[in-house]
């Protein structure tokens, strides 16, 4: 094939339009990313959370986002950092580099915060919807936002739940000594020990274990000795459901109390016989009052409708997270993080897990909590509480 110079200058001329059209097609794009930990033990609530986040991504392309009088398409690049700290910068890192507006996650308190400071480094806003150690927000980075409850909200709920309502004396405590398992244990373990005498409540064992341990033996036994009528769990239901199921084998199926990471729909079918009705009372960092709660079920009869399952813990706050920050953008006109960020943490957004507004350290205002058990394999709620 001969080259001529009219044939050189048309194919100089589509390359030019074909760039300028990709060019023009990326300015109509915000990109959002989205960390979760999508394999390993955990994988089944980092799945729950990226579907969450991919619904409303969903929602809002069908619904057309307008934002600054231009209509745009928004795009989720999902990232899987296994519940790995160390992972979970080097996909920070690979999120900046891509230019992302935004970043919902990360799922768990461990490589939430050391991603943090990586997207406050490059400006990025962050909601994460699941992390709730208070270390996060404790930072002062004006990019860091949560949508639910944090651990000095939690842990001290669950102690007073734990002493007035469920009648605990001798209560034994266990975490995972993860940022996570470690902070909610030692928040609930703080107010035992501050208030627990007018009731008569003390922290009889304090154990710790690893997030991924399967065998409990030596510890359950060693706690078995102190006599408890509770065992608090800072940790997973990955490692809580192997806990229970040891628990029945050594004879002392107490009551069993931990925070959201136990607090999914998979303790049923991961603990198996190992769990008794009413045994487990955990709480989801979040919750919504009776006006709300219709919103919820929609959203969560749209999410099994989409993915043929239910949700399992926080598709619902990851959802919303991503529905805050695209009004964020809205209302400054520009998706351009230093534009929307402002307003970001000014926003009141109205979402099926209650009404969003941040503190000054971007924490959620108003943070409550839910209450659950189990009955029947099935997660039955108990109270929603501050």
């Amino acid at each position: 094939m001969q080259f001529t110079t009219k044939t050189v200058c048309r194919a100089l001329a589509l390359a030019f339009i074909g760039a300028t059209g990709a060019i023009a097609h990326a300015d109509d794009t915000i990109k959002i990313g989205h960390v979760a930990a999508t394999s390993g033990q955990i994988a089944h609530l980092g799945k729950d959370n990226e579907n969450g986040a991919r619904m409303a991504v969903e929602e809002l392309n069908a619904k057309g986002v307008v934002i600054g009088g231009k209509k745009y398409k928004v795009v989720l690049q999902a990232e899987d950092d296994a519940g790995d700290p160390k992972q979970a910068t080097s996909v920070a890192q690979k999120l900046v580099d891509a230019k992302v507006q935004g970043v919902i996650g990360h799922e768990t308190s461990g490589t939430t915060i050391p991603a943090s400071r990586i997207y406050y480094d490059a400006g990025i806003p962050q909601i994460t919807p699941s992390a709730s150690a208070p270390q996060y927000t404790h930072q002062r980075y004006n990019t860091t936002f949560r949508n639910i409850a944090n651990d000095e909200q939690l842990g001290p709920a669950l102690a007073r739940y734990a002493m007035q309502n469920l009648g605990a004396k001798r209560i034994a405590v266990v975490d995972d000594r993860t940022s996570y398992g470690k902070g909610l244990a030692d928040e609930f373990s703080k107010t035992v020990k501050k208030t627990g005498a007018a009731s008569g409540s003390s922290i009889v064992s304090t154990q710790f274990t690893n997030d991924k341990a399967t065998d409990m033996t030596a510890i359950l036994t060693a706690i078995k000795a102190t006599k408890p009528d509770m065992i608090f769990f800072g940790g997973m239901d990955a490692v809580a459901a192997p806990m229970l199921r040891q628990m029945k084998q050594l004879g002392f199926p107490i009551k069993f109390m931990g925070g959201d990471g136990m607090c999914s729909d998979s303790v049923p079918r991961l603990a198996g016989d190992g769990m008794s009705d009413g045994q487990v009372i955990c709480a989801e960092a979040g919750g919504v009052e009776p006006s709300q709660e219709k919103g919820m079920a929609d959203f969560r009869a749209a999410y099994k409708k989409r993915y043929g399952i239910e949700v399992q813990t926080y598709a619902p706050y990851a959802y919303d997270a991503l529905m805050t920050m695209v009004e964020a953008m809205q209302k400054a006109g520009s998706p351009d993080p230093a534009k929307y960020l402002p307003f970001l943490a000014k926003v009141n957004h109205k979402g099926v897990t209650g009404n969003i507004a941040f503190d000054a350290r971007g924490d959620i205002q108003n943070g409550v909590l839910t209450i659950f058990t189990f009955k029947d394999g099935k997660r039955q709620k108990l109270t929603v509480m501050k």
